[in-house]
């Protein structure tokens, strides 16, 4: 679905009118229209918008190129979280410092991903034992899957960078398609788990696989990249 709307964008097509072109063939559903970012009216929040106009603001940017290809691949998990964003703005206006929800749901958006791997990767995942993680349990890797939904990973993978991390959450079942695993994340998304950030950091460039410089155990000694968690001493941080 990518490469045609990215085809398109360097023929000439600004990045709204690929997408939109997407979604008048019929390539994916319609959870929202695409429109130049021009369009956003002033003093309206983005999140607003799109909720009451069932259109999104798009510019010619990477950001926005991919921001859109996941409204294509993951419609019901968009329009959840841009339904939850508009009900917080409903509840408490747009401040200076979004509330614990609305923080949540924008760290999703922009960095989130979604991991189903064996029970030992996740227990070291969430000790930071990245030594375990990566080096020990390497082999298990076979058995996990990593989808990245967050636009501004997306756009950071284009020139990758060790300190990249994704803000994970857990799938606990096998992720056969992504039309399944859209429906069951939209569906899991409750206000009250997500304002508490169910999130792991995962350092992205440490996944074996995602980077051909971590086949060398010492990738994972840069202690700036594979921080201990307190209290655990990990051979990635000595």
């Amino acid at each position: 679905m990518g490469q045609p709307v990215a085809r398109q964008v360097l023929s000439g097509d600004a990045v709204h009118q690929a997408l939109q072109t997407a979604v008048a063939q019929g390539a994916a559903p319609a959870p929202a229209q695409f429109v130049p970012q021009a369009a956003l009216l002033q003093g309206t929040a983005y999140e607003q918008f799109i909720f009451d106009t069932g259109t999104v603001p798009t510019r010619d940017n990477l950001h926005d190129f991919f921001n859109g290809l996941v409204w294509l691949q993951f419609p019901q998990t968009k329009r959840r979280l841009n339904q939850l964003q508009a009900q917080a703005i409903a509840a408490d206006g747009v401040q200076a410092v979004r509330g614990p929800l609305r923080d949540a749901l924008t760290v999703f958006d922009e960095n989130g991903a979604l991991l189903q791997a064996p029970p030992e990767l996740w227990a070291a995942l969430h000790a930071r034992d990245w030594q375990r993680l990566f080096v020990d349990l390497r082999p298990l890797w076979r058995q996990a899957r990593l989808v990245v939904l967050g636009h501004a990973l997306l756009e950071k993978l284009v020139s990758p960078r060790k300190p990249m991390v994704a803000h994970v959450y857990q799938t606990e079942f096998a992720i056969d398609t992504v039309a399944d695993l859209d429906a069951w994340l939209a569906n899991d998304m409750e206000p009250q788990r997500w304002a508490s950030k169910p999130f792991v950091p995962l350092p992205v460039l440490g996944v074996p696989g995602w980077w051909p410089c971590n086949e060398d155990p010492a990738f994972y000694a840069d202690a700036q990249v594979f921080r201990a968690s307190r209290g655990v001493q990990s051979v990635a941080a000595s």
